[in-house]
């Protein structure tokens, strides 16, 4: 489920596609979720003048931008549907996705994702989401899709797994990925953005790349332990040498430079083990605390209270929530 962060030129193209869709898939009860990440343009408007003409669009807004994947969360904890499909508005990832969608799922699939097959986005992006996600795959999540996926459809007891994690760091289809289930795959074509601008810049991939090393994969303490014995078993090695030729030839061994630089390696080597060990116990430190993922500061749709999650209401429909 993706947010809707600064998207006021995407709104009412994405509501009459999906409304296309979504009529021809008669069959389901259907919920249209928005959640308002904290827009400063005219995005809530937009979405309230979609309310007057819908009642099944319902709009989550948000108390400030708190990122998509707290959003996601924040439409999880929300949605009412014996499923929910997550996609976004941006019309890259079509809504005509929801037909295998839900055929795949009424087939027994709990996880139905939309996979990229090819993406139609700049060369500096392609690159470096590909990088992104051959980490992924190497250091977490082996298996993961090469051009990974930004859209799909989870089945209520998924939906009601995922929000019973406490990780406030968690990469939303990372997580859900990880926590296996039946799932399939919807090769697509990704289209590119033809309005608005996108909210992943190559910093957020930077921290989400490190949110899901540190949620997923031990390997970078790893290394900075190996590395240690590495770095003990060669310096013990090289005092071994220096006192036997001290001790059998009487050489001396001079040279302030080259001290001096094993002294910044080593000095250096210490800094990035700590870094690392730092970005582990941030994550702690933020989970002891407790701070909520995201504050809903208006419910607009909804029957109950938006602070309860829809899990322990057991409503029934299919849901959409869209960024």
């Amino acid at each position: 489920m993706m947010p809707a962060m600064n998207e006021q030129e995407n709104i009412a193209p994405f509501y009459d596609a999906l409304t296309k869709v979504t009529d021809r898939l008669s069959n389901f009860d259907w919920e249209f979720i928005f959640v308002d990440d904290g827009s400063t343009d005219a995005t809530a408007e937009r979405l309230l003048a979609l309310r007057d003409r819908d009642t099944r669009v319902k709009i989550l807004q948000l108390s400030k931008n708190f990122g998509s994947h707290a959003a996601i969360r924040a439409g999880m904890d929300h949605a009412s549907g014996d499923a929910v499909i997550c996609i976004s508005v941006d019309l890259q990832d079509p809504p005509e996705l929801f037909f295998s969608f839900t055929e795949l799922w009424q087939k027994g699939h709990e996880i139905v994702w939309g996979v990229r097959a090819q993406r139609d986005d700049p060369w500096s992006k392609k690159f470096s989401a590909a990088l992104f996600y051959r980490l992924m795959r190497k250091l977490g999540l082996p298996g993961l899709p090469e051009q990974g996926m930004d859209c799909g459809l989870f089945d209520r007891k998924v939906v009601n797994a995922f929000c019973r994690i406490p990780d406030a760091h968690n990469i939303t289809f990372m997580t859900i990925y990880w926590m296996g289930f039946r799932q399939a795959r919807v090769p697509y074509h990704r289209l590119p953005r033809t309005r608005g601008s996108s909210k992943w810049p190559l910093r957020k991939l930077v921290k989400s790349a490190v949110d899901v090393v540190t949620s997923f994969s031990y390997l970078p303490i790893r290394v900075c332990s190996y590395t240690g014995l590495i770095v003990g078993a060669v310096a013990l090695i090289g005092i071994t040498g220096l006192l036997l030729n001290k001790l059998l030839f009487g050489a001396t061994f001079g040279g302030l430079s080259w001290l001096t630089l094993v002294t910044l390696a080593m000095a250096s080597l210490q800094f990035i083990f700590l870094g690392i060990l730092g970005e582990y116990l941030w994550r702690m430190n933020t989970q002891i605390r407790g701070f909520p993922q995201y504050i809903v500061m208006q419910g607009i749709g909804f029957k109950e209270a938006t602070d309860k999650p829809a899990a322990d209401r057991g409503d029934q429909d299919l849901s959409i929530s869209a960024k």
